[in-house]
């Protein structure tokens, strides 16, 4: 495709706020919900204490980044005001931005979103990957943060309403290569953006796989690419149990992430993945 950055060589940093993240091992972001109806942990760590003891747990374990998040995007999940969502963040926001570790906040309101990089956020985290008005504006306003763009279907209530694609790796592919392009055209280098396909959200479990087989040709985008598998019910087709148990599924389909390029794994069961992650580079070279 025209302008496309296709076969481009991987960037060797993401630059996230007050740091430049190399992408030469994979990176962990710990997950850390602060919400009452996260698909896999839900209410664990819904109060500031609970949340703040989580982030220290996730580094103590090997984290990168911490990732917040204070609305659920979960299939069929109901929006909450970014008043509601700010009120959950804030209190825990602000005590780890001075922990000298990236901090991502996972939000799709621009009005969170200004608040949280006004308050020390280092990178946003959207899954409607800044198409919401003021959104793009937002982010733009900041001259270093980090954005991942995430491919989503249709909106989170919905999304796993019967989507369809003629070929979903290409529609990913030249819909985050051309977000993309149209962020760095807003002034948003290319340097800070992050792209991420999107695995169930508005994706049926053979579209998941089909991505996970094809990841090579988003990864060739050139940004740095995160993927987001952990727990996720498109693993229940290999282990039928809740989301909690999913951990040795979970292992086995981000490790085939990084076969396939992913630089940044989004995950709940740190030091586990951290591990298996080790060994594989380490054997893989």
């Amino acid at each position: 495709m025209p302008g496309d950055t296709l076969g481009a060589a991987p960037a060797p940093a993401w630059q996230a706020g007050r740091f430049a993240l190399p992408l030469q091992r994979t990176l962990l972001m710990g997950i850390v919900n602060l919400t009452p109806d996260s698909f896999s942990d839900g209410g664990a760590d819904a109060t500031p204490a609970q949340a703040i003891e989580r982030c220290r747990r996730l580094l103590d374990e090997g984290a990168d980044i911490l990732d917040l998040g204070a609305e659920s995007t979960r299939p069929g999940a109901q929006p909450v005001s970014d008043e509601q969502e700010w009120s959950r963040l804030q209190p825990v926001l602000r005590e780890v931005a001075g922990w000298k570790v990236p901090v991502s906040v996972d939000t799709y309101h621009p009005r969170t979103m200004r608040a949280a990089l006004e308050a020390g956020a280092d990178i946003i985290n959207d899954v409607y990957a800044l198409r919401r008005p003021g959104a793009l504006q937002a982010v733009a306003g900041s001259s270093s943060a980090g954005v991942c763009l995430m491919h989503m279907q249709g909106e989170p209530a919905s999304m796993q309403h019967a989507p369809v694609y003629a070929d979903v790796v290409a529609e990913v592919r030249d819909f985050l290569g051309r977000r993309a392009r149209e962020l760095q055209a807003a002034g948003i280098a290319a340097q800070r953006i992050c792209v991420d396909p999107g695995f169930g959200f508005g994706k049926t479990r053979e579209h998941n796989l089909q991505l996970a087989r094809g990841l090579g040709a988003i990864a060739g985008l050139g940004h740095a690419l995160l993927v987001g598998v952990s727990r996720k019910s498109m693993l229940a087709q290999f282990a039928a149990v809740p989301p909690r148990e999913r951990l040795h599924a979970s292992i086995g389909a981000a490790l085939a992430c990084v076969a396939g390029g992913a630089r940044v794994l989004r995950v709940h069961d740190v030091a586990a993945t951290r591990d298996a992650v080790r060994a594989f580079e380490a054997m893989t070279g």
